[in-house]
């Protein structure tokens, strides 16, 4: 196995233990008290391993609106999704977060004005479907946490989008920088009225949230350089394996024969997805804030 192939694995396993740790902290603290310090811990990574390029410089951008607006769709999609983490099932939230593609590529047909091909259409159907074979609303009682995941995905959405155009023309330090920067002081100043002190035990939870997430990104970054994307890509998926075996192993979480055979599908679904063409549509499950700067 190519070692770029094994870097994503590491990544994508990392960031689902971000993930875990968030739902550990639980709704006792609020999401912006919890975004606030993740997002501090997360920016540590980043500065030991940049090399290259002044952190002073990140305000030197070229196209300043887009960038703006990205990280105000990031910021309100990670809020979105440590709520969903921290009220519902580890493995709902992961598979309604799965729907980013079909959003991503509306968004890619009516901005990028790329065409996509009848087959990837279908892909993203079968993959919805299989989203509504987890959640089955009808069947049983959707919560905030639900709407809360597919708002997240939506915003994702835009966030990815806006990266695909901006990426190539702006320094990593405007990318990364800006983003956590706007979340430290947004977070820090929403979390002021129901402020908690964290417990030594949830501070040591975020310092692991924050380390998690910005190795997850290196990780990243060093998979991306090793590899094709396509080949990086497909392994995104593996997020919901570990969904389940840390909703299990963690939080007694037990997905029922119809949940597998749902999350099933999207994998399948996805893979194909991403594999069916040289080159694949980009995107993110989660925004992570370190992660959202990749």
């Amino acid at each position: 196995m190519p070692l770029g192939v094994v870097l994503a694995f590491l990544a994508y396993a990392s960031f689902s233990m971000a993930d875990a740790l968030i739902k550990g902290i639980g709704p006792a603290l609020s999401v912006f008290e919890i975004a606030f310090f993740t997002t501090a811990f997360s920016i540590i990574p980043a500065v030991v391993a940049n090399r290259g390029e002044r952190w002073r410089e990140m305000f030197r951008m070229k196209h300043p609106w887009l960038l703006q607006l990205r990280c105000l769709t990031a910021i309100a999609g990670s809020a979105l999704v440590i709520y969903a983490f921290t009220h519902i099932a580890f493995a709902d939230v992961y598979a309604i977060a799965f729907t980013t593609p079909i959003f991503v590529t509306l968004l890619s047909v009516l901005v990028l004005k790329e065409r996509v091909s009848r087959l990837r259409w279908a892909l993203l159907l079968i993959g919805f479907l299989g989203v509504l074979l987890v959640v089955r609303p009808g069947f049983r009682s959707l919560e905030l946490g639900h709407l809360a995941t597919l708002a997240c995905a939506g915003f994702g959405s835009v966030t990815t989008t806006i990266l695909r155009h901006i990426a190539p023309h702006e320094k990593r330090v405007s990318l990364v920088g800006v983003l956590v920067l706007y979340s430290v002081v947004f977070n820090g100043l929403m979390m002021l009225p129901t402020f908690v002190v964290p417990t030594p035990q949830q501070m040591g939870m975020f310092i692991l949230v924050g380390g998690f997430g910005g190795v997850g990104g290196l990780l990243l970054i060093g998979a991306t350089r090793r590899v094709p994307a396509n080949l990086v890509a497909p392994v995104q998926y593996s997020q919901l394996i570990w969904a389940i075996i840390f909703g299990a192993a963690f939080y007694a979480e037990f997905p029922d024969a119809l949940a597998v055979i749902g999350l099933s599908v999207v994998v399948g679904a996805g893979l194909l997805n991403v594999l069916v063409e040289g080159r694949p549509i980009r995107w993110k499950p989660r925004v992570f804030f370190y992660r959202s700067g990749l």
